[in-house]
């Protein structure tokens, strides 16, 4: 076989369909994002980042930043191993304390990402745990269904946010067998919220576990920033509940909250736990400032959904459709491949506007879009500057406008 044919065959096939990956080579500049240096074959160009998950500019925070020049001259770069040998620090330590305080846990466990915390525990639980039955949110995350596989446990799918068909599905398997139920509070391509509630009603009728995937939702919502349950006063219904330090709280890293006989059996059996380096110290450092911050400081949140609501307005008044939801995540439909792609193109090319083009298999043909995330660190001039340029690129493609 031709092995390097094959690669530049099916990468082929990809950039004519229009969903090869095109990545920005954007360098941040803090004190001063969402602007961003974009490296170009001539010379860096300054853009304005509308689509990132640093959804509070955390990543910037003085007191996180602060935290990690600190950790970083007192303990230096790398963990300098595994946590089981050498590589817990005492940040690591702090951090999960407060990370099971922010979720009224008992206990919290800190993984290299929160694709791997997905992974890792979904994992272990399920395959470990004898007969185990996951019963599995049909949009949930690729990390959470990955993990979910690997376990090689028995699997049913629901409808997408439907508690009544988790139901119809929980009540013709063996009620005596154990199982879990895995879904996310905020799904981070349509931005629509689970109905926590109602799926923890069905999880007590029929004895199930909750896992609840908190990415999107951890710094963003509830009064500390505990997420879409801390907000609904759900948190204790939980089972697990898995989150992310890289999205809202601008560093790197996932984690689970749990209890502490749950917490203890991961961090025993997961090998996605114990054969990796652990977080450098400075970045736990970093993580546990920011959770901090925003467990008493509510001015970021108030300022994100401010700039959410005023993008929304805008758009609507120009007749640009996106996709409707309670959350900070405002999909603009394209639904076209081709298409997106080259807005996405011409907006950095044109008005310094960095927008990635959301193309299969990250959300289904014919859904394509462009995923805008504004925050409290985009000024009125961001926002008039992307209005502007989105009516103009949408009259230059004739796409459809939906009528006030």
């Amino acid at each position: 076989m031709n092995f390097e044919q094959f690669f530049e065959d099916r990468l082929r096939a990809l950039k004519d369909e229009g969903n090869y990956r095109v990545f920005a080579d954007i360098e941040r500049k803090r004190g001063s994002f969402p602007v961003a240096a974009c490296h170009n074959p001539d010379a860096p160009e300054e853009v304005a980042v509308w689509c990132s998950n640093d959804y509070l500019g955390m990543g910037q925070h003085p007191k996180v930043l602060e935290a990690m020049h600190d950790a970083l001259d007192s303990c230096g770069a790398g963990a300098g191993g595994t946590r089981n040998i050498s590589g817990t620090n005492h940040h690591h330590v702090l951090l999960e304390r407060e990370l099971a305080d922010l979720h009224g846990k008992e206990a919290a466990l800190i993984f290299t990402s929160g694709y791997v915390s997905n992974w890792a525990t979904l994992s272990t639980l399920a395959g470990r745990i004898p007969g185990c039955i996951v019963m599995s949110d049909a949009l949930n995350h690729a990390s959470m269904i990955e993990g979910v596989r690997h376990s090689r446990c028995e699997k049913h799918i629901f409808k997408h946010n439907d508690p009544e068909d988790l139901a119809r599905r929980l009540a013709v398997l063996d009620p005596d067998a154990p199982k879990l139920i895995a879904f996310e509070s905020v799904y981070s391509m349509d931005g629509d919220i689970a109905p926590i509630k109602e799926i923890c009603d069905v999880a007590d009728e029929f004895g199930a576990m909750t896992y609840l995937d908190e990415v999107h939702a951890v710094g963003l919502y509830g009064p500390r920033g505990g997420g879409i349950a801390e907000r609904e006063g759900l948190m204790d219904r939980l089972t697990v509940i898995e989150g992310t330090l890289g999205k809202a709280y601008g560093v790197l890293g996932g984690y689970i909250a749990a209890s502490t006989a749950l917490c203890d059996f991961v961090r025993s059996f997961a090998s996605g736990f114990i054969f990796t380096t652990a977080l450098p110290p400075a970045v736990a450092a970093g993580a546990c400032a920011s959770i901090r911050h925003l467990k008493e400081s509510d001015v970021e949140r108030r300022g994100q959904q401010a700039c959410v609501a005023e993008v929304r307005r805008r758009l609507r008044l120009i007749g640009i459709t996106t996709l409707e939801n309670d959350s900070h995540i405002v999909p603009v439909m394209v639904k076209d491949p081709v298409k997106c792609k080259w807005i996405s193109d011409w907006l950095m090319a044109n008005h310094g506007i960095y927008v990635q083009p959301i193309n299969y298999p990250t959300v289904p043909k014919g859904t394509e879009r462009l995923r805008l995330t504004p925050s409290p660190v985009h000024s009125p001039a961001d926002i008039d500057r992307l209005v502007r340029a989105l009516s103009e690129i949408w009259s230059q493609c004739q796409l459809a406008r939906a009528v006030a």
